[in-house]
């Protein structure tokens, strides 16, 4: 962590870390050059060079072309006001989709807006009012960490497993694993246990419950990581952060200090377990645990082959528990009302509380708590209805890699097994509506672009596999199709789930593929015959 600290700490100071600051650092580090300028070269965060004005990041995936056009960054350049005052670049999703079109002004958030007279205007994001969450158990600051202290009271570690093994509870960052099962398995490892860490680092386009999270509930957070460092003994805490969340680091480190205040972490902690925030240098690869596990090592995100996984072999070759920021929320919840009480809010045979991030062509875009096995139809009146009153076209239930529904599977519960059996998933919780008359190739297309661009280029496949979809594509639209390309594209998306070492490359396609299936629409049938043009 120290190096990518250092170097980030240099392009915050001087907003770039260029040649002479990468020399200076490796003669102090004696860390060779050549290996500092493969972080340089990696993380997205890094400028070689200043930029004379100030750099306004915008987005340019999926929920705000729906709101800003098809070129969100090409809409915000032509505006002289705004290019007078900022260099504009294109940015993937910043996980403000409830405020979309989304911008960034070094570490501001802002929405974009489009005056009467055509002219771009920056607004700050509005903050919400407070709300209680379901999944808080608390009324007062004063009852938190409760749970925890009750827990450790009774000393009951093996009870505490099972009663999350019986609430059913799975990871909610996408893969879905069951956390009982990881904390048992994290804790019956053959050495002691590292460190604890939470991967707040959520960047798929559409995705931002976890923000919110942090923004609203960063206590529950914390004591779901106090919590399982007591069962499992680990020896320190971890948040790893993405760096476009400055906002909520700065309530999390306020949340951190009055846990300390309170005893419950640094030297008023019977073991002096304590939490540090690590703001990554960027990447959509780095939210893969292993890749996240390398940056925390200052080496390159990119994915590691398993076995071994984390809960034996983590972070610097020793068990590390990583768990999902909404999971570790969750694990307070159930721990303070029982397996029973969590059970009980889903629906049918789902189990627990999920929250969705909606988002899209919504009236209300927000992240909403429901019980699991809520219908989209269901959510989708929370949220207000279509925006304008317009037909539903279509839904993407769980982010940008998951495959999109038509409007007729609107009654489809949202939950892991229901949404399998519909052809999608529920994914990282990112549901995104989108209104009759918005071309769906181009929003499908602007997620492979997405998958392209943050690809770690590791594993070939993926690396090359991802770029040929895009230019097949892009080839087809600018009116030369090559033939078969509906099956090319099939296979191709076979051959990236079968060989890809991560989720992103065995994800990055099927979208594509799901549209050829479910909305064989004129402009697409038109490029998939080979009659476009």
């Amino acid at each position: 962590m120290e190096l990518l600290t250092r170097m980030l700490e240099q392009q915050d100071a001087s907003g770039a870390v260029d040649d002479g600051a990468l020399r200076s650092l490796a003669q102090q580090t004696r860390v060779p050059l050549h290996r500092l300028e493969g972080l340089r070269g990696f993380y997205p965060q890094f400028r070689r060079h200043p930029v004379e004005r100030p750099v306004l990041s915008v987005c340019r995936d999926m929920v705000c072309r729906q709101r800003l056009g098809m070129d969100p960054v090409a809409r915000v350049h032509g505006d002289p006001d705004i290019t007078r005052d900022f260099s504009v670049e294109g940015a993937s999703c910043l996980g403000r989709c409830d405020h979309a079109p989304a911008a960034l002004r070094q570490h501001t958030p802002l929405r974009i807006d489009v005056d009467a007279e055509q002219r771009v205007k920056l607004s700050s994001n509005p903050e919400h009012a407070p709300r209680q969450w379901p999944l808080d158990p608390y009324s007062t600051p004063s009852q938190h960490y409760a749970t925890l202290q009750r827990w450790a009271a009774s000393g009951d570690i093996e009870e505490l497993l099972n009663t999350l093994k019986s609430a059913g509870l799975r990871g909610m960052g996408g893969a879905g694993f069951p956390t009982g099962v990881k904390w048992e398995a994290c804790r019956a490892a053959d050495r002691a246990v590292r460190a604890v860490i939470c991967n707040a680092d959520e960047s798929e386009p559409g995705t931002f419950k976890d923000r919110v999270i942090l923004a609203e509930l960063p206590h529950l957070v914390i004591e779901g990581m106090l919590l399982a460092a007591w069962v499992t003994g680990a020896r320190e805490g971890i948040i790893y952060l993405r760096h476009e969340y400055e906002p909520e680091r700065e309530r999390l480190e306020a949340a951190l200090r009055e846990a300390r205040d309170r005893g419950l972490l640094g030297p008023g902690h019977p073991t002096g377990f304590d939490i540090r925030v690590f703001v990554s240098p960027g990447g959509y690869i780095l939210g893969e645990e292993t890749a996240l596990l390398e940056a925390l090592e200052d080496r390159r995100g990119e994915p590691r082959n398993k076995p071994p996984f984390p809960v034996s072999r983590g972070l610097g070759g020793e068990p590390t528990l990583i768990n999902n920021v909404e999971t570790l929320a969750a694990c307070v919840g159930i721990l303070h009302h029982g397996a029973d009480w969590w059970r009980e809010q889903g629906r049918g045979q789902a189990a627990g509380l999920k929250l969705l991030a909606v988002s899209g062509d919504v009236e209300r875009p927000d992240v909403y708590c429901v019980p699991m096995g809520t219908t989209a139809r269901e959510l989708l009146a929370l949220a207000g209805g279509v925006q304008g009153g317009k037909p539903l076209l279509a839904f993407f239930p769980g982010g940008a890699s998951t495959n999109p529904l038509p409007a007729g599977r609107l009654d489809t519960p949202m939950d892991w097994d229901s949404l399998r059996e519909a052809g999608s998933a529920l994914g990282s919780g990112a549901v995104t509506f989108v209104a009759e008359g918005r071309d769906l190739l181009d929003l499908v297309l602007a997620q492979t672009r997405f998958f392209r661009n943050e690809s770690c280029g590791k594993c070939v496949p993926c690396r090359v596999g991802t770029q040929k979809a895009v230019a097949l594509v892009e080839s087809a639209i600018a009116g030369d199709p090559v033939d078969g390309l509906p099956e090319l594209l099939r296979q191709l998306n076979g051959t990236l789930a079968r060989t890809s070492i991560c989720g992103l490359g065995q994800v990055a396609l099927a979208p594509l593929v799901a549209l050829m299936q479910h909305f064989p629409q004129q402009h697409w049938q038109a490029l998939a015959t080979g009659e476009a043009g």
